[in-house]
């Protein structure tokens, strides 16, 4: 049986400052691992690494030895309108981080045993019908094809090195993430239904985005391939925002029609409120892993 049990690594992370990367970055140096980030500025201490994916190479040696290499990169997908220019940086930032960190591998003497990179739920498209299995075949869209180039993107590491897409569902979580556009509306009185309000919202707590992350790159040898990363329930989108309304004490009055959605987003809409994916986190549970917050109505809770 295979040792499963923690010890420090060296694990390099690319996408560190954003809303999952800081916490994660925090999360791993408390465990006690050798944590070094990518950074798009000058480095400003020994644990950091300027790079600049897409425009030139990344030195292999900043790979080379590495235990595990988490790949966070990307523009967010929350500014809106999506522009035709702003659809290509969503693309070019996943693909040419990803492209550069495996082109590094690809070059160092001794690979990293364990490639986590990013992915989302918006691969599966719209699936009304169906529950997502990690290994459920991707969707149709603008989403589910950037993920797909982007989960392709990581499979083209060296020979050796385990691969592990993280498909990461609608964070719920303090400062970003899904309830960033949804708490100020609501604030103001304007809290209310997304369309029917019943697609399925494939959330996680933000706790649970970090801690999942921290279990597959130290202590869930066995898995590879693309992992949900969601919580346990399946709940549709009314329940989360009604439970926004009811945390801050504000109406929750308003229904706002698919069409109109659609005029003020275009098909931003469809992609990021509309979308259903009812997505089961079976690899992670199986691996061992214990869920904080198994409720959505008690993630969205700790945030205020």
């Amino acid at each position: 049986m295979a040792d499963t049990t923690p010890r420090p690594r060296s694990i390099l992370v690319a996408g560190a400052s954003g809303f999952i990367g800081t916490p994660l970055v925090r999360a791993l140096r408390t465990a006690g691992h050798d944590v070094t980030t990518l950074v798009r500025r000058e480095a400003r201490s020994a644990g950091e690494f300027r790079w600049a994916p897409g425009r030139r190479p990344l030195d292999p040696a900043i790979v080379d030895g590495a235990d595990v290499v988490i790949n966070l990169a990307g523009a967010t997908i929350s500014k809106l309108p999506w522009t035709d220019a702003y659809r290509r940086e969503i693309r070019s930032s996943r693909i040419d981080a990803t492209d550069t960190l495996v082109e590094a591998m690809r070059q160092a003497t001794t690979p990293p045993a364990l490639f986590l990179s990013g992915s989302a739920s918006g691969v599966y498209g719209d699936r009304p019908a169906d529950v997502l299995q990690d290994d459920a075949a991707p969707g149709s869209g603008f989403l589910a094809d950037v993920c797909t180039a982007w989960e392709a993107a990581a499979q083209a590491a060296p020979d050796g090195v385990r691969v592990v897409t993280l498909r990461t569902g609608v964070v719920i979580g303090k400062g970003g993430g899904a309830l960033a556009p949804l708490v100020p509306l609501t604030r103001a009185g304007l809290g209310g239904r997304l369309g029917t309000g019943g697609q399925h919202w494939p959330w996680i707590a933000l706790d649970d985005e970090v801690g999942a992350i921290v279990h597959l790159a130290t202590a869930a040898p066995e898995v590879s391939g693309p992992v949900n990363l969601a919580g346990p329930e399946a709940v549709v989108a009314d329940r989360i925002t009604k439970r926004v309304a009811e945390d801050l004490h504000r109406p929750y009055l308003f229904s706002v029609p698919e069409f109109a959605l659609r005029l003020a987003l275009r098909d931003a809409a469809d992609e990021l409120l509309l979308s259903s994916q009812h997505m089961v986190p079976t690899k992670l549970l199986e691996s061992g892993y214990t869920f904080r917050y198994e409720r959505a109505v008690d993630a969205v809770d700790a945030v205020f």
